[in-house]
């Protein structure tokens, strides 16, 4: 376009008309709006007894956070991990001990905010997620469009999510497993020495693909070849964290020795821990609540992406603030597990929706919830 053309397509303004007029567009004002924030506890109710190796519980206390700024409020949601020593209230306190600086940041800086809060709040990494999904939610509820679109993402391209079975008694697991019939692949909980009874009564009732999750169960290297050369025959596609997150040389030895993808979860826990893995595992799983929120969770993503893993997006027991979260950011991996929201009777939001496996996002602003 010559000189001529563009003052025709700008009606003959100046450069400087055009800049004002630009730079006049909500999202990229410079003006510092003043910070509310909020952090409160949510008990989650369980549909049934949630068991993994860590843990086994009837609810879930989950952190929720809301930021309002400039007429509008962003929402935000921290899972704590028992992994990593963290629950809600711990995490509430920790909100509140830095709540003189959010209060005087710009949330338009989203970036330097969240680099703020990792130097000044040690540890609580589900209290980060839940700062910085407000942060983005806010961001994309200011500039009138959904977080995917914000960051350059098409909707069309999410992955079909796993349904979690947790261990429980076969007949509960039969259960658990036909109440799924709508989900076509399903994440079958093991590492415990009833994993062979676990996944015999799953078979018993489906055919499907499965994913298999150990939590880290298996100790034993021998073990753990066995149990996965036995879960290929199994119908099974890959299996997370089979061993202890620090034993990455015996996970190497086992990676050379069966056929199964291996994808870290415990052991992946920020963008810098992924290079040490790489000969380990084939994979990684990231985790909003177990990395710090969305940004750290786009940085986990870029960096497998770059070193030639897969990647996965994953999520704790959570309603509907915190999977939609993470479900924003799927169109960027291979698999997805975000059923944390489904597996609780209480959510109080609706957000992503799952048709036939395949993650459906709102359309809305921002996350695009809506209070029950």
């Amino acid at each position: 376009m010559n000189r001529r053309q563009w003052l025709k397509a700008t009606g003959g303004l100046g450069a400087g008309s055009v800049l004002a007029n630009w730079v006049s567009l909500p999202g990229l004002a410079q003006e510092r709006p003043a910070c509310s924030w909020d952090a409160s506890i949510t008990r989650l109710k369980l549909r049934h007894t949630w068991t993994t190796t860590m843990s086994s519980s009837e609810y879930r206390d989950t952190l929720q956070v809301r930021l309002s700024s400039d007429g509008v409020t962003g929402v935000g949601e921290g899972a704590p991990i028992v992994r990593y020593h963290e629950n809600a209230e711990d995490g509430k306190k920790a909100i509140a001990s830095i709540l003189p600086l959010l209060q005087t940041v710009n949330p338009w800086h989203f970036e330097k905010t969240m680099t703020d809060v990792f130097r000044a709040m040690p540890g609580q990494f589900a209290a980060k997620a839940a700062l910085d999904i407000a942060l983005m939610d806010w961001a994309g509820k200011k500039m009138n469009v959904p977080l995917y679109q914000l960051l350059g993402l098409d909707p069309a391209d999410t992955p079909i999510t796993t349904f979690s079975i947790g261990i429980d008694t076969p007949e509960i697991t039969r259960q658990k497993v036909r109440e799924a019939e709508s989900f076509p692949v399903l994440k079958i909980k093991v590492g415990l020495d009833t994993d062979e009874a676990t996944i015999a009564a799953v078979r018993s009732v489906t055919k499907k693909p499965l994913r298999v999750d150990a939590n880290e169960g298996w100790k034993d290297k021998e073990e753990a070849v066995r149990k996965i050369n036995w879960l290929e025959s199994q119908g099974v596609e890959f299996i997370e964290q089979p061993m202890p997150a620090e034993m990455i040389e015996e996970t190497r030895w086992v990676r050379s020795r069966v056929h199964l993808p291996i994808i870290a979860d415990e052991a992946a826990v920020s963008a810098s821990s992924i290079r040490k893995l790489i000969d380990a595992y084939d994979g990684v799983n990231v985790k909003l609540d177990k990395c710090g929120g969305i940004q750290e969770s786009l940085r986990m993503i870029y960096v497998a992406k770059s070193l030639g893993m897969k990647t996965m997006l994953g999520c704790m027991v959570s309603s509907s603030v915190s999977v939609t979260a993470a479900a924003h950011l799927s169109p960027l991996v291979d698999y997805a597990d975000l059923d944390g929201n489904l597996l609780i009777a209480n959510d109080p939001y609706t957000g992503v929706t799952v048709q036939k496996g395949k993650l459906i996002l709102p359309e809305g602003p921002g996350l695009g919830l809506k209070p029950v």
